[in-house]
């Protein structure tokens, strides 16, 4: 099988993409949960008078989580599809996409309590 290149790639992976996100959206709650929080955020980030590079950290930090959030997902995915019976790397695995959502939500929460801090209390 010829594999595309040029406009027709970036066309597919385009749809692909596309294609994983109306995925996630359907069936991931936790990701259908961060859009909403980044909806939230996107509207306080412009109430409130950041800089655009604030602006930028602050909106770009949720769009970790998120990021984070589809990789975890797609370990999930993958570990399911193998087989439902319990095996220790499949639970590894599951924690560890895990933990780095839960490292990217600490993250992004430091960064918030930080720039509001000094933005409103300095």
């Amino acid at each position: 099988m010829k594999k595309s290149t040029g406009l027709l790639r970036i066309f597919n992976a385009t749809k692909y993409s596309l294609k994983g996100l109306k995925s996630a959206i359907k069936h991931e709650a936790a990701f259908r949960q961060e859009l909403i929080v980044l909806g939230v955020a996107y509207a306080i980030v412009m109430l409130v008078d950041f800089s655009i590079y604030e602006r930028i950290l602050l909106l770009g930090s949720i769009g970790v989580v998120m990021i984070t959030e589809l990789i975890n997902s797609a370990i999930e995915c993958v570990v399911d599809r193998i087989g439902h019976e319990r095996h220790e790397l499949s639970g590894r695995a599951k924690d560890y996409g895990s933990a780095a959502v839960f490292l990217s939500l600490l993250l992004t929460i430091t960064l918030w309590i930080y720039l509001f801090s000094c933005h409103f209390f300095s």
